[in-house]
């Protein structure tokens, strides 16, 4: 499969600005980072993403596909060669659950790594059970995909992204106590991604409202109206882009830019944003960060970018999705190289992956983890972005580390394999 550039929303500009200098694949680290072929036994992973349908939702798993042919160019898993296939479900859960059955019975795969779907964690949460092999996702996004033991996610997840965000501009500007969030109307992803901020706002002292949407039919300046009429001191556009930009297009032409602030989940954490709103936003829409900068110096989002300079595509995007498919394979990748290369298969590799309670890398804000808890969310900590001179500028000192109420038993549970966020 190739990445289907059309789909991907970046025009020839937006993807220049975001593509890597080629220096950055000089020295590459990748598995054994030994510079040698890997020609032994294949091992078996899969992916699910959602590449056909209303949106191109897949680089987190194209990105999974570069690091791992940069590890098989590397070594492999001690000798063994990765061989990643990588099915797409047209965003439909049924298609979905046959690339899960494909994947797991026919394929043998030892595990999915890389997942990027909107309908991947509810279709398959009982496949994935029954088959007991773990799903290590780049992007979840739906509730299911954070309340399983066999899936887990390197991003925050739309809930997360704006309990955090909301956070940051009540200790920004004290005194906020009024909240609105907007969302589509999609089951489980809807009112529960708003849920964590109203829940935190409700639990200082403050009043919030949920205002959901029919992604088909949006009026913008209706549903803009009708959060106003709440009085609010901040507003939650919790959509992705094409949703999103039409609704500050609406907020402007009202005249009501400054009558609150405003703010957006990972979503809107896309170099095409800024410039598809108007100049008079700049400095005032602040941008959850699910990971750091896409632009960081630092050396593991270096051989990051290096890595997709190399073994990606042009037009696959140097975005969030693309550095958590990255940080999925090279997570199981180092689990990998811990094991036995003769005694691999899915039990052991399943053990293996709940096995990993911390993964340190500068592309997190604080360590993320595995565990064998019975649900996962482990990047609930991370930057904020603002809105200024057309691009997206991460704060300094900005890792919040969002206080959901709904994080609670995942606090708890940090506590008891000694991570301390």
């Amino acid at each position: 499969m190739k990445w289907k550039s059309t789909l991907v929303g970046l025009g020839a500009g937006a993807i220049a600005a975001c593509l890597g200098s080629s220096a950055y694949a000089a020295d590459l680290k990748c598995g054994l980072s030994n510079g040698k072929a890997a020609t032994g036994a294949p091992i078996v992973i899969g992916g699910i993403v959602s590449i056909t349908g209303p949106d191109n939702f897949s680089s987190s798993g194209f990105a999974a596909k570069a690091y791992f042919d940069c590890v098989n160019a590397n070594g492999g898993i001690n000798g063994r060669p990765i061989k990643y296939i990588m099915e797409d479900d047209g965003w439909n859960p049924e298609q979905a659950s046959q690339d899960a059955g494909k994947l797991i019975n026919d394929e043998k795969a030892v595990a999915l790594v890389g997942n990027m779907s909107f309908v991947d964690c509810g279709a398959n949460q009982g496949i994935y059970e029954k088959a007991d092999i773990m799903a290590v996702a780049g992007v979840g996004v739906p509730r299911d995909c954070f309340f399983q033991k066999n899936y887990v996610t390197t991003n925050a997840g739309p809930r997360v992204s704006n309990t955090k965000t909301l956070m940051y501009l009540a200790k920004k500007f004290p005194g906020i106590k009024r909240f609105v969030c907007f969302a589509p109307n999609i089951p489980n992803v809807g009112e529960w991604s708003c849920a964590g901020a109203v829940g935190w706002i409700k639990r200082n002292g403050g009043e919030a409202k949920t205002i959901v949407f029919d992604p088909g039919s949006l009026d913008a300046t209706s549903i803009v109206l009708e959060a106003m009429a709440f009085k609010p001191d901040v507003i939650s556009v919790s959509a992705p882009k094409g949703l999103a930009v039409p609704i500050f297009a609406a907020a402007e032409e009202q005249g009501l830019i400054d009558k609150a602030h405003w703010m957006g989940p990972a979503s809107l954490y896309n170099p095409t944003f800024p410039p598809a709103i108007s100049k008079a936003w700049d400095g005032k829409v602040w941008v959850d960060m699910e990971l750091n900068s896409a632009d960081a110096t630092t050396p593991d989002n270096q051989n990051w970018r290096g890595v997709l300079d190399k073994y990606a595509t042009p037009d696959l995007p140097r975005d969030t999705f693309s550095q958590a498919g990255y940080l999925a394979a090279r997570v199981t990748t180092e689990a990998l190289l811990k094991m036995d290369p003769a005694k691999i298969d899915r039990a052991s590799v399943t053990a293996a992956l709940r096995g990993v309670k911390r993964f340190d890398s500068d592309m997190f804000c604080a360590p993320w983890y595995i565990g064998d808890g019975p649900r996962h969310n482990p990047n609930h900590t991370g930057p904020v972005s603002l809105v200024q001179g057309g691009k997206l500028v991460p704060l300094v000192n900005a890792c919040i580390d969002s206080q959901d109420p709904e994080l609670d038993d995942v606090h708890a549970y940090e506590k008891t394999i000694g991570i301390s966020k």
